[in-house]
């Protein structure tokens, strides 16, 4: 075998634990923590319905699906109930705890690709100081400013890759298992990158290439028209969307990967070696995929699955390798440069936080009061509607200024009207149910948002049971409905009308 006699480390010394706890304090501290924002709009609102049945009786599905397919949501839920500890704590605890055990995973990674301790103290300070970096075009970071699936499944994946690089196959296949049932997706990935690892492993000259255009070229049935409509809704599925250095993202690990193999080799690294082949031979795999996914109409319904995503495990490597080999082979003892250069790469990163969020608290402390105005006023709409109303927004409210993609069902604990960012992704998650026609039903029938009247939201309130708007300001439609809440950016108002029964889409 190519890593045959080759023995774990020994455990790590207090001194290291102690490092890594201060490194995870510091990532919290650089990168901020937001409970509610981009995804997470839909898994908390899952774990909230699990724990008060009577929340979201309409339009649940859009984060329902989500939730059917990973433990995640339903472990969270079972946790708050036997800890009796708030959501908003055990959220944060997941935050911190998951950073550490990421941490902890990269630290022990590098043990096996490298020799000696720099390489573990490099890499995980740099994966610390690039918690939040950007993974190309796909919108997601190496590790979210919140506490989701992806938090857990990304240090469970590491600790299958040490696993299988150790042989100890039992505990990496319990690992592997763990992951798909927390993120199936990102369990499929750290699957496929397991077997590549074996062949790769077993006959290193293997490419492992040569199938491509078959594993994917099975015809489909062409996507209906709402459902194409939801997918161009969401940019990054596509890489003939991406912006030119959100492609050059993809395109330039795969070099600096055979060039830390290259290192590997001419050092006598066999594990960096090995993984950074096996990573190179990954990422041409899924840009394969992505390019044949999206060559052929019959395939659509599969771009979903968003295959660019991988990638997301080659960052992880990418910044985890080049800590490693600045630490042995670069800076060495040299305490100063590489401060220089942690110290800036913390600063930049802090600062592209704060300008993502402006308008909000860099660290969203659990029980705090909320720190902007739209926070305010989901929070006022928690305490003071009822749990049955039906609420519509502009559809493009996450993305306005000073809203800081702040969730309104997550926050709120209302339902909402479809929204045409998340529930547009949510609504492509399953082809075969009629997610995405409701999706483009209920965004739609908000266009024109701006410019509503009173009769549009008399319509709202036939149609859907709209019983609640939140307009952002100038309000010139407000004039029309009683308003009892208002701020520098909202008004949240009531639409006149019977009291509708509050049906779910079936």
């Amino acid at each position: 075998m190519y890593l045959a006699g080759r023995t774990p480390s020994v455990l790590l010394k207090r001194k290291d634990i102690v490092f890594l706890l201060l490194l995870t304090g510091g990532a919290v501290l650089v990168h901020g923590y937001h409970p509610g924002i981009e995804d997470a709009e839909i898994y908390l609102p899952a774990i909230k319905k699990l724990l008060h049945p009577g929340l979201y009786p309409f339009g649940m599905e859009f984060f329902q699906w989500h939730s059917q397919m990973s433990l995640f949501d339903a472990s969270m839920a079972g946790f708050v109930r036997l800890s009796h500890l708030p959501l908003e704590l055990v959220l944060f605890m997941g935050h911190t705890a998951s950073i550490f055990l990421f941490l902890l995973a990269c630290w022990r990674l590098n043990q096996r690709c490298f020799r000696g301790s720099r390489a573990c103290v490099f890499g995980a300070a740099l994966m610390a100081a690039l918690l939040t970096l950007p993974v190309a075009g796909t919108a997601v970071y190496v590790l979210d400013q919140y506490f989701g699936p992806r938090s857990v499944s990304s240090f469970s994946i590491l600790f299958a890759i040490l696993d299988l690089v150790d042989k100890r196959y039992i505990r990496a296949g319990f690992w592997l298992v763990f992951t798909a049932a927390i993120h199936p997706l990102i369990g499929a990935f750290g699957l496929f990158l397991a077997l590549l690892l074996w062949v790769l492993e077993t006959s290193p000259r293997s490419i492992f290439l040569g199938a491509l255009p078959l594993l994917f070229g099975f015809a489909l049935k062409p996507p209906s028209e709402a459902y194409r409509r939801m997918l161009l809704a969401v940019p990054y599925f596509f890489l003939s969307q991406w912006q030119w250095f959100e492609v050059l993202g993809i395109l330039a690990p795969l070099p600096l990967l055979l060039w830390f193999s290259h290192i590997g080799r001419k050092k006598e690294l066999p594990v960096l070696d090995l993984l950074s082949r096996a990573l190179a031979v990954f990422g041409l795999f899924f840009i394969s995929v992505e390019l044949t996914l999206t060559s052929s109409d019959s395939l659509l319904g599969l771009v979903h699955y968003q295959p660019l995503r991988s990638f997301h495990l080659i960052y992880l490597f990418l910044v985890l390798f080049s800590g490693g080999l600045l630490g042995e082979f670069a800076l060495k003892d040299r305490v100063w440069p590489w401060l220089v250069v942690f110290v800036s790469l913390c600063g930049g990163m802090w600062h592209v936080q704060r300008a993502l969020f402006p308008a909000s608290q860099h660290i969203e402390w659990p029980g705090a009061a909320p720190s902007n105005d739209w926070q305010r006023a989901f929070h006022w709409v928690r305490m003071n509607t009822p749990q049955d109303a039906i609420f519509a927004l502009n559809p493009n409210y996450i993305e306005l200024p000073g809203e800081d993609q702040h969730g309104f069902r997550a926050l709120a604990e209302r339902s909402r009207l479809a929204d045409a960012r998340k529930d547009a992704g949510a609504s492509t998650w399953n082809p075969n149910r009629p997610l995405a026609e409701h999706c483009l039903e209920q965004v739609e029938a908000v266009d024109g948002w701006k410019d509503f009247k009173a009769a549009d939201f008399a319509r709202l309130h036939r149609q859907f049971g709209v019983t609640w708007v939140v307009l952002e300001q100038p309000a010139p439609a407000a004039a029309s409905l009683e308003c009892p809440f208002t701020n520098a950016a909202v008004r949240v108002c009531r639409v006149p009308g019977p009291r509708p029964i509050a049906l779910s889409l079936r």
